[in-house]
């Protein structure tokens, strides 16, 4: 039978839950109500309580009620909801999770659902989902449903809204149900057996990561092609560190230089650092390092008012980067690849990093330009890393494809020590 898993705060959302229960069994779905609540007693009955979600996290609910503190007591059963998901799906009992809440529940539900395997069916309905949702969506593939209105009784407003959430979490579980979700969701022995393989991509280097890409899917690989917008390269960093791809080609940057610059789309300081930890080939080139993005026009800093200012669409603005900033980017890339424990090749455009920066646009600028390959030479010297310059633009086919054809014979030498 297809079971849907709810998991939420039943002293305080007990009602909702309730509701929320029968529409999915008449649905025709099983429901597995979990109760992550603290200090109030629980308005309707749960399959896994409280107590026992609180031991799943290494503890008991009395002394989360009585030592613990909001703020450690949330955190406390957020891991205990976790640990109870992650069984309830290995037990076959889990199809898809469905939560509502506040701040405090979406903080609890969201990362119960953050542990489960790309696929899985997650839906959270919150009051939080109109807002920044990147800390309780993270690099998952949760669905966030604003709610409207506070979740606080079944109403006019909420009623159709949680009713869809229902519908929808059914549907969508049962779907999952007749597919093997017992394999992971990223293996190489899916479609066919073909090998995965990430690729970073921006708009303003689709077209080598295009040709690059063409060519992997001719040789016999799936490419995920992941957008360089800080929740993607985060999302490759963190597939990249599970082992989940048998190379990656990074040929797209851009996340460093605002993580240098202040941007707008930082993926954090870590990027750049998932495949070498892993061992997992990598061909990474430089692509949109000639780039810092930042938002409306009206909000740029004072300090980059003089720079080379382009309006990509109303929400995002780029600035070029300096001659300084491209030189300490190669500098940081060049640490991040010494460190890798796995093959690793870099392949240099010299003759532009970008749409924009290609002769004729309004960044180019090789003074910059070879300030960054300077640098990156010099750190890399006495590595294992190789590099290779192309007398190419980045979003020249010929580039991309022999990107692709280093990547493939790396990752065929690895395969063949194996």
């Amino acid at each position: 039978m297809t079971n849907v898993v709810l998991v939420g705060t039943l002293d305080t959302k007990g009602v909702e839950y309730g509701w929320l229960r029968e529409r999915l069994l008449r649905a025709g779905v099983g429901v597995v109500l979990v109760d992550t609540g603290i200090m109030g007693e629980p308005r309707v009955a749960a399959d896994v309580p409280r107590e026992a979600v609180a031991r799943a996290a290494g503890t008991e609910l009395s002394v989360l009620r009585t030592d613990a503190g909001r703020g450690g007591a949330v955190t406390a059963m957020a891991r205990g909801a976790e640990a109870t998901l992650l069984r309830l799906h290995a037990e076959g009992r889990l199809d898809g999770v469905l939560a509502i809440g506040g701040s405090g529940g979406t903080s609890i539900a969201t990362r119960a659902m953050r542990a489960l395997p790309l696929g899985v069916p997650k839906l959270m309905v919150s009051s939080m989902a109109s807002g920044n949702t990147a800390p309780y969506v993270g690099s998952s593939d949760i669905t966030m449903m604003y709610s409207v209105v506070d979740i606080a009784g079944i109403n006019s407003v909420s009623e159709p809204i949680l009713g869809n959430a229902a519908a929808a979490v059914a549907g969508m579980a049962r779907a999952y149900a007749r597919l093997d979700h017992h394999r992971p969701a990223l293996d190489e022995g899916r479609e066919g057996g073909r090998p995965l393989v990430a690729a970073s991509m921006a708009g303003v280097t689709t077209a080598g990561v295009d040709a690059a890409r063409e060519r992997l899917t001719e040789l016999g690989y799936e490419v995920l092609v992941f957008h360089v917008s800080g929740t993607g390269g985060r999302t490759l960093e963190t597939l990249a560190g599970q082992g989940a791809f048998a190379g990656v080609l990074d040929l797209t940057l851009s996340e460093l230089a605002d993580d240098l610059c202040g941007g707008i789309l930082t993926a954090g300081p870590d990027r750049l650092s998932a495949a070498g930890r892993a061992g997992v080939p990598q061909v990474v080139s430089l692509g949109a390092l000639d780039m810092v993005k930042f938002g409306p026009l009206e909000s740029l800093p004072q300090r980059v008012l003089d720079r080379g200012v382009h309006v990509h669409n109303p929400s995002i603005t780029v600035i070029r980067t300096s001659e300084a900033e491209c030189a300490e980017l190669g500098r940081r890339v060049a640490a991040k690849l010494r460190a890798a424990t796995g093959p690793t090749e870099v392949c240099v455009p010299l003759r532009g990093l970008s749409t924009l920066g290609a002769p004729g646009g309004p960044y180019h600028d090789p003074r910059a330009d070879r300030a960054l390959f300077s640098a990156l030479r010099e750190g890399l010297r006495g590595s294992a890393a190789r590099l290779h310059d192309y007398d190419t633009h980045i979003n020249d086919p010929v580039f991309g494809r022999a990107a692709a054809d280093r990547l493939h014979t790396m990752i065929g030498s690895v395969s063949a020590a194996a």
